[in-house]
């Protein structure tokens, strides 16, 4: 489904603030802030975070967030609240999809067949 409207547009919003989040954890790991996580999973999470921007296979980068989210918390973090606030954002972005504002919808949205 992709939901228009005011549903639409909550979906909208809960992309962009999962988005900016991991590209900004992303940014920061890339800095070379000591951190006791991996780089290679902040890369994982901002990559797939860009597809949730972009709303493109929103349900797979939404469950690629949600696994990876959970492992830099088992390596260690300092923020472990955030770490699971945005796998349980990814999880229900990727349970519901990403609304009509998104390249998904323009790629598989309801089309109409005239006979």
């Amino acid at each position: 489904m992709f939901p228009n409207g005011w549903p639409g547009r909550g979906l909208l919003l809960l992309r962009l603030v999962i988005g900016f989040f991991l590209v900004h954890d992303g940014i920061i790991a890339f800095i070379g802030r000591p951190q006791g996580e991996s780089i290679a999973l902040h890369a994982i999470a901002a990559i797939a975070a860009i597809l949730l921007l972009i709303g493109l296979w929103t349900p797979i980068a939404g469950t690629l967030v949600a696994l990876t989210e959970p492992w830099i918390a088992l390596r260690g973090t300092e923020h472990l609240r955030s770490v699971i606030l945005l796998a349980t954002i990814a999880i229900a972005i990727a349970i519901l999809g990403p609304g009509a504002q998104s390249i998904d919808a323009f790629l598989f949205g309801r089309k109409r067949l005239d006979v």
